[in-house]
């Protein structure tokens, strides 16, 4: 049914009840009017098939210029997402720009790749577990000293980054995923984001490595052309970023459900399910993306009976897909390990399916069950309830997660 649209919801932007948020939009409707941050107004895609739907459908696109709002400067100038949206990287591309630019790095997020990273994976894993050691039995921040650098140092080796920046790489991220209404400070953010990937750009220009960003300063499309300038720094700004953010999220939330479901924990300690269902499960039932921007209607279309104008933006609710009672029964809210495990759409559908997702689905399997091999007696060191979210509209998880790690069980 048709949503009336003077029937607007807002968006919390501190996500202060993600979830009760999601349950409200998906009984509004399938499409629902929302107001996000900054006072954008856009559609919202609350329900799972419907999600599917608007991921893969022909009269909605990526690219910004059919946004009329866009166009018609009604979107302001230092609104928080606007570094996502005006992105010249292949996230924001469709049709054949958009297969040009993914086959240009696709080689290095195959699943063949990322099976030969998993012992580089492991071995970061084991560095940073032999540090926490020292500060056993806690309590700790896991998601500062454990899920934070693990797919940081990955993906900063992926890149090319000198080991000195990594640590200024990664926090300097936090700005672009970061809902808030300081603009200078966003902006300046921003600035000294460009700065430092132009840096490494002309680092690897200078002196080539066996890594992503070198490969990307060299590959030529098929017709022989390389990357344009833009482009270049636009995609490795956006492989680096992609390729962190939601892990450490998908770690935290792996970590945290487990602890509180000791009962589904037990199940992968004695083996009865494979710790990659707990990965599965937990980006189903806590997907690291809450929301993410955007697509925009093409033309005039209805999807599950709502009409869309042409120029529309619909916002994606990964996060309310993931708990739908219409898809996942009436314990959709419950976190459950299944082999298989149930369908989810957390890391897209269609073309713009994650080209990291299994390097994302890689890192954090073996970074949870390292873990708790290395921490036996790992527990919260605060309530569950009284972790705070990270109060930005895009990413879903908790600003931190305090641990008592119990001793420790060095590997053999």
């Amino acid at each position: 049914m048709d949503v009336p649209t003077h029937d607007v919801i807002a968006i919390d932007a501190r996500m202060r009840d993600v979830h009760g948020q999601n349950e409200r939009l998906r009984g509004a409707g399938p499409l629902v009017r929302v107001e996000l941050p900054g006072g954008v107004r856009a559609w919202a895609a609350t329900r799972h098939d419907t999600v599917r739907t608007v991921l893969s459908h022909p009269a909605l696109s990526k690219e910004l210029r059919h946004w009329k709002d866009w166009a018609a400067e009604a979107v302001p100038a230092d609104w928080p997402l606007n570094n996502i949206i005006t992105a010249r990287s292949m996230i924001a591309k469709e049709g054949s720009e958009h297969r040009r630019l993914r086959r240009m790095v696709s080689r290095t997020f195959t699943p063949r790749h990322v099976q030969r990273l998993r012992p580089r994976v492991a071995e970061v894993a084991g560095d940073l577990l032999a540090d926490l050691a020292g500060h056993a039995p806690g309590p700790v921040d896991l998601r500062l000293h454990y899920g934070y650098p693990l797919p940081r140092t990955i993906i900063c080796e992926l890149m090319g980054m000198p080991r000195a920046w990594y640590a200024d790489g990664g926090r300097l991220t936090d700005s672009l995923v970061r809902s808030t209404d300081d603009a200078d400070y966003a902006a300046a953010r921003m600035a000294t984001l460009h700065d430092l990937f132009a840096e490494v750009i002309a680092l690897r220009r200078a002196d080539p490595g066996d890594d992503l960003t070198s490969a990307l300063i060299g590959v030529r499309d098929e017709d022989g052309d390389p990357l344009s300038e833009a482009e270049l720094h636009d995609m490795v700004m956006t492989l680096f970023i992609s390729g962190h953010e939601t892990t450490i999220n998908l770690i935290t939330n792996t970590v945290h459900a487990l602890l509180t479901h000791p009962g589904q924990l037990a199940l992968l300690r004695d083996g009865t399910m494979p710790w990659s269902a707990a990965v599965e499960e937990t980006l189903r039932w806590q997907s690291p993306v809450a929301y993410f921007p955007m697509r925009y209607a093409v033309r005039d279309v209805e999807i599950d009976g709502v009409r869309l104008a042409a120029g529309d933006a619909v916002l994606i609710c990964y996060a309310a897909a993931g708990r739908d009672p219409a898809r996942f029964g009436r314990d959709a809210d419950r976190f459950h390990l299944s082999d298989p495990p149930a369908d989810h759409l957390s890391f897209g559908n269609g073309e713009h399916f994650c080209l990291g997702a299994a390097l994302s689905r890689a890192e954090a399997e073996v970074a949870v069950q390292a873990l708790f091999a290395a921490f036996p007696d790992l527990a919260l060191a605060a309530p569950s309830g009284g972790l705070q979210p990270l109060a930005t509209a895009l990413s879903n998880s908790v600003r931190t997660l305090p641990v008592t790690l119990g001793p420790h069980s060095p590997r053999t």
